[in-house]
């Protein structure tokens, strides 16, 4: 029997091959590419133990992955993966201050499940969001927080591991009544044990000098551990083997107490080496975390918008940062921890902050480094590949000196140095030219000479990020070929087969094999959009993910909703990257613009944007999606949905001339279940109820107005306000007039072509976009703004259309006039006396707003009118536009509402207005739950108006209520 179908009967799981599951898990966050042979995904951890003894009798390689953000090459290998972190993620008991889970679980949620206990796990990784705890067992995972609790290893106190030849046990520290009980019992164990303390007994001298006496030594195997003086800790041993040795089924760890309260002092230096001087003073004071930054990361951080300009504008003076984090029992004595350090700071221009907001946005800058220096403006790429060397603490500003001259003598300039300055590691991503072999050679030139470097401070070639295949090469460098030896004899005491991970740390690949990026040449397609931030290439855009996992997350922020209800690698935005990627590069992914797999993995991208806003390297799936489809679909028939929902507009302009008809045949039974199936739709899907008047008709039939002086804006009528919610713009209307402004529509019906945009019929939205800019050309010219109340459509007219029509000035125009209601409103909308209006709501910003503005203007105007708001970060509605109208796609898009939306929304009080400006957001709120959401105009006129709704509005909802 072959090994996929031996594993397919085996193993309670998911066992896959396909070309998009493989693609997805070919790499991880390094720069190196490995094409598995078959990806498991068990539902239990015995699961994940069979497939280990499946893999054993066919002789075949296998490893671990969990939150796959290996920024080394350890995720990406031939053979099997396994991945833990779909199904084997449970808390399984807490005793006191120890923890009992499997190795899937996510740092993050197990330290929500902690949360009531007060507790939580020490290391955190700045991927704390995304990671699980067997990953960072595998990589022996540091953070910031480390400062404070440890590396990983420290944290470990058993582990229950599976070796390749199938012998399951519990490890730990090991005493000489337990050793000698081993021993007694014979086997295999007894073997491994016997040969263990042999290997130690025999090179006590060798290993307690060649390892480095520094907080963040994580490279080579963690043989010291097996020291008398550190109770020969096998578990400990093996925490750091990056899959090579065992497979971690459980694990037993240390828990701490959650600091109470915490500050942070923000210290400024002349330069970062300068910064890294202080290093030693102010570890005596016992921080929590002591972060190093330069001022090449605050620039990009400046540039995308990490933390916010006002954020930046308070930090000190320098050119060189260091971020200190204090906790305590109380605010007064975190409080005070933090100036008894700026009090003894001398020489440095310092700033204390007591908002733990403000401190947390600060923080943020430290968090993106990696994100925001891969892609710096007018300058190379940048790659990983010696980005987190360690050295003594107390040597640290020097070797910043001598590291920063080795980077110019390799003219690798504008490298940021940033990192845990605490425990002398230092992070960095460094513009390698790895695409082809010349600046491959000097990549592999600087990497033999930065590791000199280390090693002549005493430090590690690893101090987070574990050796992997970026270091593995190079430890002999660091700890002498005698030691390298020693770990390989430990490799072939647990794994003499060499199956585990093969090619890491012993025996690896050289740091020049297997990178990503060197055979990455495809002919560069001619596409639709311009893709302006990947140097117009669509080549580039589809290999921008970087792999920090962000979008793995199952909590805040928008990103990536199918990968929350899913939990699958290919359903979440990095995921969905690589197979692009893999269908460029024709090998893994074969088919091209017609492949079925990357087809399957794009479907069920909600083209929310959230990706845009939120990753790091700020890929846009949604842009991807819709020029995928545009090729896959052309000169072939395409969905049903394409034509029903594509054509929108077009369809809504032909309802408008008798829309009781058009309600009645689209929700009268039988007919209307014939009218979902013509039209591609889920037959759960309601059909929302076209208006009997449009606001355009309304607009065009009023009475003129007298509102001579006022500055002329043009009202944009999109699709879903004009044909189901005029009221919306009615509102709109008497608001923009009663703050002064004289209100115009266009001359002629428009769009901006956001339905042909999300189904990816490209050619038809640029006709459709050519038309909207010619038509208002002339008053664009003249100055005059256009006010969105749909945000969908208002980021097209922003975002999409400049990029679909390069160079064409009238669009390019429009998108610099297009507003929103609230920043048309916020300087003109007077301020409410105390205590407000009384008004409370609770608001769901739209996904494309969140990507492309923001809702910083529509909570500053609510604010500013006495409307006490809280605004959600609760996720995607899961309707996007035609999304969840699709056939296929109800399950997903309810299952995204209910993580989320959908139960803020009922527990909302009562009275609370429910906000939601964004037509899909409030279709889905109305489905799942017994609201009636508003749109912001709405609201506003209600409370600032205090006039009743427009008549429009009315006959809308008597059509609506009658229908009911």
């Amino acid at each position: 029997m072959s090994l996929y179908r031996n594993l397919r009967t085996r193993v309670d799981g998911e066992v896959r091959c396909d070309e998009g599951s493989l693609a997805a898990y070919a790499h991880d966050s390094s720069n190196y590419r490995q094409t598995p042979s078959v990806v498991v995904v068990p539902r239990t951890v015995e699961a994940g133990a069979e497939a280990v003894r499946v893999c054993h009798e066919h002789r075949t390689p296998v490893h671990s992955r969990g939150g796959g953000t290996s920024l080394a090459g350890q995720c990406c290998n031939e053979g099997v993966v396994i991945d833990w972190s779909k199904y084997c993620t449970r808390l399984l008991s807490v005793d006191g201050e120890r923890a009992l889970v499997e190795p899937g679980v996510c740092l993050d949620d197990l330290n929500a499940e902690l949360a009531d206990r007060h507790l939580m796990v020490g290391p955190k990784p700045s991927t704390h969001d995304t990671c699980t705890i067997g990953g960072m067992i595998g990589n022996n995972s540091c953070g910031a927080s480390a400062q404070a609790y440890g590396k990983m290893a420290d944290s470990v106190i058993r582990l229950e591991v599976l070796t390749y030849d199938g012998l399951r046990m519990w490890v730990g520290e090991t005493s000489e009544e337990e050793y000698e009980r081993i021993l007694t019992l014979g086997g295999r164990r007894a073997e491994i044990y016997r040969a263990m303390r042999r290997l130690r007994d025999e090179n006590l001298a060798l290993i307690r000098t060649r390892y480095p006496k520094i907080p963040r030594r994580v490279s080579g195997y963690n043989l010291d551990s097996l020291l008398p003086e550190n109770g020969f800790n096998v578990a400990r041993a093996l925490v750091g083997s990056e899959s090579t040795l065992i497979t971690v089924l459980h694990a037993e760890i240390g828990l701490f107490p959650v600091p109470r309260f915490q500050s942070l002092a923000v210290l400024g230096y002349p330069d970062i080496a300068t910064a890294g001087d202080a290093v030693p003073k102010i570890v005596k004071h016992r921080p929590l975390a002591l972060e190093g930054l330069d001022h090449e990361l605050m620039d990009l951080a400046r540039v995308e918008h990490v933390a916010g300009l006002e954020v930046l504008d308070r930090l000190p003076e320098g050119s060189g940062w260091l971020m200190v984090r204090f906790g305590g029992d109380t605010r007064e004595e975190a409080d005070e921890r933090a100036r008894r350090l700026l009090g003894e700071a001398a020489g440095a221009h310092t700033t204390y902050l007591d908002d733990p907001a403000e401190e947390e946005r600060v923080w943020r800058i430290r968090e993106a480094g990696l994100g925001v220096t891969a892609y710096p403006p007018d300058n190379p790429d940048t790659h990983e590949g010696w980005e987190d060397a360690a050295v003594p603490p107390e040597r640290l500003g020097d070797y910043l000196r001598d590291f920063q001259a080795l980077l110019n003598r390799f003219g690798y300039h504008n490298s940021s140095l940033y990192g845990h300055f605490g425990q002398g590691c230092v992070h960095t991503r460094i513009p390698f030219d790895l695409d082809d072999p010349e600046g491959v050679a000097k990549y592999r030139g600087f990497a033999q000479d930065a590791a000199r470097l280390v090693a002549s401070y005493g430090g590690s070639l690893s101090g987070e990020h574990g050796d992997g295949q970026s270091r593995g090469e190079l430890l002999p460098i660091m700890f002498g070929p005698e030691v390298v030896g020693l770990f390989g004899v430990f490799k072939r005491i647990w794994d003499p087969e060499g199956r585990m991970n093969p090619g890491k740390i012993v025996d690896p690949y050289r740091l020049d094999e297997n990178l990503d990026h060197l055979d990455y040449h495809p002919a560069e397609p001619k596409t639709y959009f311009d893709y302006p931030d990947d140097h117009h290439r669509f080549t580039h855009a589809a290999a921008r993910c970087v792999g920090v996992g962000k979008c793995r997350s199952d909590s805040g922020g928008v990103m990536c909703p199918s990968y929350r209800v899913t939990r699958e690698e290919r359903h979440s935005t990095r995921g969905r990257a690589r197979i692009l990627m893999e269908m460029m590069r024709g090998e893994t992914v074969t088919g091209g613009w017609r492949s079925r797999a990357v087809h399957d993995a794009l479907d069920l991208c909600l083209s929310c944007k959230g990706c845009r806003g939120e990753c790091p390297v700020h890929v846009d799936m949604a842009t991807y999606k819709a020029e995928f489809l545009s090729h896959h679909y052309r000169g072939r028939p395409r969905p049903v949905a394409h034509y029903s929902m594509g054509w929108l507009p077009l369809w809504a302009r032909i309802a408008a001339l008798a829309p009781g008809a058009v309600n009645a045949l689209t929700h009268t039974p039988g007919l209307s279940g014939l009218v979902r199936l013509a039209g591609g739709v889920d037959r759960r899907r309601e059909l929302p109820r076209f208006a009997a008047e449009r606001f355009t008709d309304w607009f065009r039939d009023r009475p003129p107005r007298d509102l001579d002086g006022g500055e002329p804006v043009v009202l944009w009528p999109d699709t879903f306000t004009d044909n189901f919610r005029p009221g919306a713009a009615v509102a709109a209307t008497r608001l923009l007039e009663a703050h002064g402004y004289r209100v115009e529509v266009p001359p002629v019906p428009l769009c901006c072509g956001l339905t042909w945009i999300s189904t990816g019929q490209l050619g038809t939205a640029r006709r459709v976009l050519r038309r909207t800019a010619a038509a208002l050309a002339p008053r664009l010219r003249r100055g005059m703004r256009v006010v969105g109340l749909e945000p969908s459509c208002a980021a097209v007219l922003r975002s999409d259309a400049p990029e679909l029509l390069p160079g064409d000035p009238d669009v390019e125009l429009l998108g610099r006039r297009i507003r929103s209601l609230s920043e048309m409103l916020l300087d003109r909308a007077q301020v409410a006396p105390p205590p407000g209006t009384g008004v409370r709501a609770l608001a769901q910003p739209h996904c494309h707003q969140h990507a492309i503005w923001g809702f910083e203007a529509d909570t500053r105007l609510l604010e500013r009118v006495g409307i006490q708001v809280e605004v959600l970060d609760v996720g995607c509605c899961g309707l996007a536009g035609n999304f969840g109208f699709e056939r296929g796609h109800h399950e997903i898009s309810t299952g995204v509402a209910e993580l989320g939306l959908w139960p803020a929304v009922r527990a909302a009080d009562e009275g609370t207005r429910i906000l939601a400006d964004g037509f899909s957001c409030r279709t889905q709120i109305e489905s799942g739950t017994h609201a009636k959401p508003v749109h912001l105009a709405e609201l506003l006129a209600e409370v600032l108006l205090r006039s009743p709704p427009a008549p429009a509005h009315r006959q809308q909802e008597r059509v609506r209520s009658g229908a009911r």
